[in-house]
């Protein structure tokens, strides 16, 4: 499957890809999170085929909150 500890080669080997709910149809800045892995891997939506990065549970909830929290400006 071409991985290492923080990515995959090919996304689409990886099954259980969604997008957010908050993903706007056509702005084409989207990411897909992957369910049911023992880690968080996180691809470019535009990408499917490409590679994924791949993020402990622990640090995917830190950067989840750390977004909501607005530590990234825009």
């Amino acid at each position: 499957m071409g991985t290492s500890r923080r990515s995959v080669a090919d996304a689409s080997t990886l099954t259980g890809w969604y997008k957010s709910s908050y993903s706007g149809g056509d702005q084409g800045e989207c990411l897909e999170v992957a369910r049911g892995h023992a880690t968080v891997p996180v691809r470019d939506s535009k990408a499917a085929d490409g590679p994924a990065v791949v993020f402990s549970p622990g640090g995917w909830s830190s950067f989840v909150t750390a977004i909501k929290g607005g530590e990234f400006p825009g």
